[in-house]
Formats: C-alpha cells, structure tokens, sequence
C-alpha cells in the first residue's frame, strides 16, 4: 500500500476518466479476450482510493471495502465466457460485496499480460535483468508473452530458479533439461504452458510460464530445454500492481495493492 492513509482525503477523479485512461494505455479493443476487459461492475463516480489485486473475490472486495476504495482492479475479472448464466450464490456475495460499498470493479487480462512496458511478463523479464525484449507467445492470434536474453555467459540454472524465487516469493519448480548456460529465455505468465513449443522452435535454452501440464517435464527433457513454473498468482502479482501505481501518479489519488497469496 502507498504510504499515504487509506482514509485521507475525498474523491479525486471520475471513474470514466480513469476506466478511458485504462482501456486506452492497455488497448482492449484490440485483444479477443475469454471475458470483458475494462469494468465489469459499476459503482461509485468518483475514485479516490483505487485497490488492486490478482483475482476477483470475496476477500479481496471485502478487504477493498474496508479500506474505502472506490475501484478495485483485477487482472482476473468475475465475468467469463462460458460460466453459467444463472447467478451463483458466490457471485451473488461477490456482487454484493461490491454494489452495497458502491465499488467499481474494472478487469484486464490479456492486455495486461502483453503490454511492452508494465506487463506481467515485460516486468518479469527486466526484473530477472533479461535484455533485448521482443514479442513471444502467440495466443488468438497475437503475442502476450516475451523473450529476452541474459547478457554475458548467461546464468546457470541455480541461478536463475534463486533469482526466480526472489522476484516471486516462492521456490519455482524446475523441469526438463536445459543447457548448462541459459541466455535466452520466453515467458507467458499464468498458465502459459502451451507456448512450450513455441520455445523449443525458436532454441530457447528456458521457458517460464506459472503453471505445468503433466506432459512438460518429458517435453522439455527431450526437446532439451528448461522449464520454469513460478506459480499461476506468483507471476501475476506484478501487472496489475504496478497497473495501480500507474492510476495513483497519474491521477494524483491513493493506491493500496491487496496480496491474497495462492499456491497455485
């Protein structure tokens, strides 16, 4: 959380204001996504105290509520293609817990995994210190995920897993057989683990993506390449937080990030 009270200080912006802002630095309209991007839940006009977090759910609205937020921002949203069309009674205390606190609830998911600059996996990469970062990951067609490569002679494995571990908060698990030396690497945060092939072809010596499939410690091994799996959420975390940061500077309000870990 920003260093500044969570209750000091009215409302500073419109809503609109920032959901434009937003929509239009993350490009949504260009992204075929598997559910809507932007807000899903409107609520109050004005933001003062925008939240963050990875995953829309109870918890997190409940906990944006008590600390007086008027936005929350979610990289996964509570809106799908292909969930039921009834309202669940979980939904029902999701929406609820939103609409009785007047909080807006905005989502961006594909767009925030591919942009250059504050994407999950563009600050991913510049934190592991990756250099020369290009488009990776092609998904519906177009890239959300980047490759980069290790300056020098590279890392060793041990390496990059501590330097993994540091950024994530926790041990990533570490498949396949890489060369001795990694000096390039693609990632797609999440569950990216599709995009495995599309590393083995362009002789990638790592890929790191959040979660496994069961079949990726053979593929890997074979196709001679380490695989990195850091954790769905773990990879996660750093869009839509510095996504928040960004909403605070620019807007001159306050921005709290909520971290609901999960081992996934």
């Amino acid at each position: 959380m920003s260093s500044s009270s969570p209750d000091a200080g009215p409302a500073g912006v419109e809503t609109t204001e920032v959901i434009s802002f937003l929509d239009e630095l993350l490009d949504v309209a260009s992204f075929e996504d598997y559910g809507p991007n932007g807000l899903q839940v409107p609520g109050v006009d004005r933001v003062g105290l925008v939240a963050t977090g990875v995953s829309g759910q109870l918890e997190l609205f409940e906990r944006a509520a008590a600390l007086g937020a008027q936005l929350v921002l979610v990289h996964h949203g509570i809106l799908w293609d292909g969930h039921p069309r009834r309202i669940s009674s979980e939904q029902a205390a999701r929406l609820k817990a939103l609409l009785s606190a007047g909080i807006n609830l905005a989502a961006y998911h594909l767009p925030l995994d591919a942009h250059p600059e504050l994407g999950n996996n563009a600050l991913l990469a510049n934190r592991l210190g990756g250099q020369e970062l290009s488009p990776f990951g092609m998904h519906r067609r177009r890239p959300i995920g980047v490759r980069a490569r290790f300056g020098g002679d590279g890392l060793t494995p041990r390496e990059l897993i501590e330097r993994v571990s540091k950024l994530t908060g926790r041990e990533p698990l570490l498949l396949g057989a890489g060369p001795e030396r990694v000096r390039s690497i693609g990632i797609v945060s999440g569950a990216g683990a599709d995009s495995l092939p599309e590393a083995v072809a362009l002789g990638l010596d790592a890929f790191l993506t959040g979660e496994p499939r069961e079949h990726v410690m053979a593929d890997a091994r074979e196709a001679g390449i380490h695989f990195v799996a850091a954790g769905h959420y773990a990879t996660e975390t750093l869009g839509i937080r510095r996504l928040g940061e960004i909403v605070a500077e620019r807007f001159a309000i306050r921005h709290a990030f909520i971290d609901i870990p999960n081992p996934v």
